[in-house]
């Protein structure tokens, strides 16, 4: 795998001295080493090939180094400097763009501190909930602004992948992963892979697949200024970084998934359906995750082979047999169910339909559509914006709650559970609704939530950053012109939301269990 001594050059960079005396942190992956000096990142690419990589001559080494400061500047335009040459000075002595003849590339960066790395805020119980949402609003404008291509992707794309995660496994896992877990995993992501052939070329075909991060996992995240920041995206392997815009955040999903924060998952996720409207891609997600945990097994399997520290190496063996644990769980996912949270406004109607969303249906959980958000994007307005009166007349309504009932359909047909988040005071509407589960084949439950007028007035004067534009007025019209619902499970939502989630779960439960026993 090595093709060059980098030792001169190592060991030049990691002296204070080349650094104006500045103390040196390294950080060392299969591909690079980073030094960390002063305000500045220097990475140094490894001179290594493997069958993705080639970083195998100096020549190579420039030409990703400008590659990598190029792509990554789409995301992080204040994090990348430029590429910096090592020099051989007449000497014979080291230097950072000296006048002598260039012997290797250096991408430079502005240095930011590790606390900031997501994957460091989730180890310590510091990535916030919140910061979901305004990541998923990068990474959906990201996919949006990136180069299509269509030369990349596809059914060809994804069977490149699989068929990489095989050799990988049995290549550097031979001995001590379970080899039949292996090919079970293997021959159910072929499986899967045959079953959405079509879907997988037609969006190659209408230019879902782009020039993508490539590697987007929460290391790979850095909050900078307070916003969400992606970097070190795949430079060296187009194969890697041309995909599906869904298989690039099915890395992420993925991530959060496996560090136990599937509620942080499912917020990114319903977040990004509601930016991209991409729902069609929600289909691929089982084989998509299932991929990325794979290949998480592969590269766990060979980090733990060329690993010299005896602990570490079984840390990482261990590391490679629970995502290939994932990989496989993935592509068994549990059915698609649809369930309608209705109520008057305030009654706490989006805070249960997120609540319930992560516990739902296939990784990552239910996909929430909420009336109030479609309304908006049927005007074309950003969800925080107020929309005049008449966008509320009878008229749009039914548009709303018919495109409700449509997208609900699309998600189930897709594979996962959908939740729907309206007032649905209206019979009809409630109907309408039933309609699509039934047409999709999918069990349905439907839970109005009742509260006192008082509390729902409250709630809705409580109200900050929601898309909701509902007053005390709307909330007293309702009362005055709705009749009581009784053909949906009640839900006494007057207490916290953890109560009124506790009653829901219980009742969905029971739903869930009768339907199971044929009941």
């Amino acid at each position: 795998m090595i093709t060059e001594d980098q030792s001169a050059v190592i060991d030049f960079l990691s002296r204070p001295s080349t650094h104006g005396g500045a103390p040196v942190e390294r950080i060392e992956t299969h591909s690079a080493i980073v030094f960390l000096a002063a305000a500045r990142a220097y990475k140094l690419k490894r001179a290594v090939r493997f069958d993705y990589l080639d970083f195998s001559t100096a020549a190579l080494r420039r030409t990703f180094c400008d590659a990598e400061v190029r792509l990554n500047s789409r995301t992080a335009p204040h994090l990348y400097r430029r590429v910096l040459p090592v020099t051989r000075e007449p000497n014979r002595s080291l230097a950072l763009d000296g006048a002598g003849n260039a012997i290797d590339w250096l991408v430079e960066m502005n240095r930011f501190p590790q606390k900031a790395l997501f994957d460091k805020l989730a180890s310590t119980g510091h990535l916030n909930l919140s910061l979901m949402s305004p990541l998923a609003d990068a990474i959906g404008a990201f996919h949006t602004a990136a180069e299509r291509r269509t030369d990349h992707g596809g059914v060809k794309g994804m069977r490149w992948v699989i068929d990489g995660n095989a050799l990988g496994l049995v290549e550097f896992g031979a001995g001590w992963l379970d080899q039949c877990a292996c090919a079970r995993m293997i021959a159910g992501a072929r499986c899967e892979l045959n079953k959405r052939a079509a879907l997988l070329d037609s969006r190659r075909q209408s230019g879902y697949v782009r020039q993508c991060h490539g590697d987007l996992h929460l290391r790979n995240i850095v909050l900078l200024d307070g916003q969400p920041t992606l970097f070190d995206g795949v430079e060296f392997n187009d194969e890697i970084a041309c995909t599906d815009v869904h298989y690039d955040l099915a890395f992420l999903l993925m991530d959060l998934w496996r560090r136990r924060l599937p509620q942080h998952a499912n917020v990114l996720w319903n977040r990004y359906l509601a930016q991209t409207g991409d729902l069609d891609g929600a289909a691929l997600q089982p084989l998509f995750l299932s991929c990325r945990a794979a290949v998480r097994a592969k590269t766990s399997a060979t980090a733990a082979r060329a690993q010299s520290d005896a602990n570490r190496r079984i840390e990482l063996k261990d590391l490679a047999r629970e995502y290939l644990l994932m990989a496989e769980q993935f592509l068994h996912p549990a059915g698609p169910r649809l369930i309608a949270v209705g109520g008057f406004s305030g009654s706490g109607k989006s805070t249960l339909a997120q609540a319930l969303a992560p516990t739902v249906g296939a990784v990552p959980g239910a996909v929430v559509l909420r009336s109030d958000e479609i309304r908006k994007q049927l005007f074309g307005m950003a969800r925080l914006q107020h929309l005049a009166a008449e966008a509320y007349n009878a008229v749009v309504s039914e548009r709303v709650y018919h495109t409700l009932a449509d997208q609900a359909g699309v998600i189930l047909r897709a594979g996962h559970s959908a939740i729907v988040d309206a007032v649905y005071a209206r019979p009809t509407d409630r109907k309408a609704i039933e309609h699509a589960a039934a047409e999709a084949s999918a069990p349905f439950a439907g839970l109005w939530l009742d509260a006192p007028e008082s509390t729902l007035i409250a709630r809705v004067n409580d109200r900050r950053g929601d898309p909701s534009d509902a007053t005390t007025n709307v909330v007293r019209l309702q009362l005055g012109q709705a009749a009581a619902v009784s053909d949906w499970q009640r839900v006494d939502a007057s207490d916290s939301p953890a109560t009124t989630l506790r009653f829901a779960s219980e009742y969905l439960l029971r739903v869930r269990t009768n339907v199971c026993q044929g009941a």
